[in-house]
């Protein structure tokens, strides 16, 4: 699939954003002149064909009183997908990477509360009987960061 023009506009628009209104897809439809259900399918078939890895809001955990880190393990290529599917498993667990690294896998783990992160670390080296590498933020920046297309 090559993406369309009405493809780049949608994401070119969506990273600033989605409109927080009783009715965003029509909001949407106003600001980019496409129609609310073309914008909805070009979204989920960009998901489909892995052109955006996913959709949706992304939440602060910490200001919402949970706890985030990133975290990392060394993981032998033999055992490498049995650990991935064990670390995904877990539904604190998200954005799971395999990295060229001597830590070849990287992750991240938000939980409800700060203390469930080390609780999560723990049950993960139980299961894995590999040492995670628990890495906290020290600092946090923001980038705005927008990749136009």
């Amino acid at each position: 699939m090559e993406l369309h023009e009405h493809d780049r506009i949608i994401i070119n628009q969506l990273q600033g954003g989605f409109p927080l209104c009783a009715d965003p897809w029509h909001e949407l439809e106003n600001t980019l002149n496409i129609p609310a259900e073309e914008i909805i399918s070009r979204i989920e078939r960009m998901k489909t064909e892995g052109y955006l890895s996913r959709f949706g809001p992304m939440y602060h955990a910490e200001k919402m009183g949970g706890g985030l880190t990133l975290a990392a393990m060394k993981v032998d290529k033999s055992r490498y997908d049995e650990v991935t599917d064990i670390v995904n498993s877990f539904s604190e667990v998200a954005h799971n990477y395999e990295r060229e690294h001597e830590l070849n896998m990287w992750f991240v783990i938000a939980t409800e509360s700060p203390e469930q992160v080390q609780q999560v670390i723990s049950e993960i080296e139980k299961k894995t009987d590999i040492r995670v590498y628990n890495m906290p933020k020290k600092q946090e920046f923001f980038l705005n960061l927008k990749f136009e297309v």
